[in-house]
């Protein structure tokens, strides 16, 4: 008969056993866990919610599929090339399959629609005039864990915007994405005289955001509200911009190989106003002219703290996280 301790011994072999069983059977979670909603001024934004995902594979499908206002999910599997941009119509979740799914050569609109969501996709050199994603007189927008991409190769006006944000759009948050290998990263308000329409407008947020290797606009923000918070900047010529009388919070950052971290006063008749904190600017230059009054941001968020920013971004940021 088996001794106590021979006993106690098979007793822990069999639960150490089962254990790495369970654990196996178990995927294991990044790093960093994907939020289920938008944090940010996109808060509520709940796409197609729990409507039945359609899976499509060719731009004919796609097109048809995002087409109409009704709530749906529309899954994108495999890499479609297409020229010019594809509208999305509201009540949307966009939605690609695995890590390499996506579109090149253009990009998807967000004009005129609300309550939308893009995520997963890989959306790669959208040529001129073609933003990889423009979000136009729209609200309630969240763009998360995509990686944008181009190169450049070409002159900086050959490819448009990776995410171009005009027109009064609002309520948007843009998150855990990559930006990469690009002139001009990301344009909320396009110009100077369209006060009218955009004051009290273009409210975005970013966080835990990559870019690595674009030149500018990271942001560029024209009267709006911005909050830029834990992201990841590397190789930057001139990063976040504020004019024309924006508001920009810049918050827990990391800046690397960035000529400019901040500036509020170059390239518009009017200058902007920015708030730093927590940054690590590694040795950037900052440009403030004006101090910002926006401080605190009317949503709940966590920034976590510069020294773990890369960490985060680097594991979790881009395609194929969620």
């Amino acid at each position: 008969m088996p001794s106590l301790i021979s006993r106690r011994r098979l007793a822990a072999l069999i639960a150490s056993t089962f254990t790495v069983a369970v654990l196996g059977a178990i995927p294991q979670q990044s790093a960093v866990a994907a939020e289920t909603g938008p944090v940010g001024f996109g808060a509520g934004t709940t796409g197609g919610g729990g409507a039945a995902p359609v899976t499509v594979s060719t731009l004919a499908a796609f097109t048809s599929a995002v087409a109409d206002d009704s709530a749906k999910v529309v899954r994108v599997s495999g890499l479609i090339t297409l020229s010019g941009q594809v509208d999305i119509g509201s009540n949307t979740t966009v939605l690609g399959v695995g890590s390499a799914s996506g579109f090149t050569g253009g990009g998807l609109r967000v004009k005129e629609s609300t309550n939308v969501i893009i995520r997963n996709l890989r959306i790669s050199k959208p040529v001129a005039p073609a933003d990889g994603i423009t979000v136009q007189k729209s609200t309630k927008v969240w763009i998360d864990h995509n990686a944008f991409s181009a190169d450049r190769d070409h002159d900086k006006d050959y490819y448009d915007g990776l995410l171009d944000i005009s027109h009064a759009s609002d309520q948007v948050t843009v998150s855990w994405n990559t930006f990469k290998d690009h002139y001009k990263g990301s344009l909320v308000g396009h110009s100077d005289n369209n006060s009218g329409e955009d004051t009290g407008h273009l409210r975005v947020t970013y966080h835990h955001n990559h870019f690595s290797n674009v030149y500018s606009r990271i942001p560029s923000l024209r009267f709006g509200t911005g909050h830029f918070y834990d992201n990841y900047v590397q190789g930057a010529e001139t990063a976040c911009h504020s004019r024309m009388g924006a508001q920009l919070l810049v918050e827990n950052n990391v800046f690397r190989d960035t000529k400019v971290a901040v500036t509020t006063n170059r390239s518009s008749d009017v200058d902007g106003y920015a708030v730093l904190r927590g940054n690590d600017l590694g040795g950037a230059a900052t440009e403030i002219s004006q101090t910002g009054s926006f401080t605190a941001p009317p949503y709940g968020y966590t920034a976590e703290p510069a020294s773990t920013v890369v960490a985060s971004v680097t594991t979790g940021a881009g395609t194929g996280k969620i």
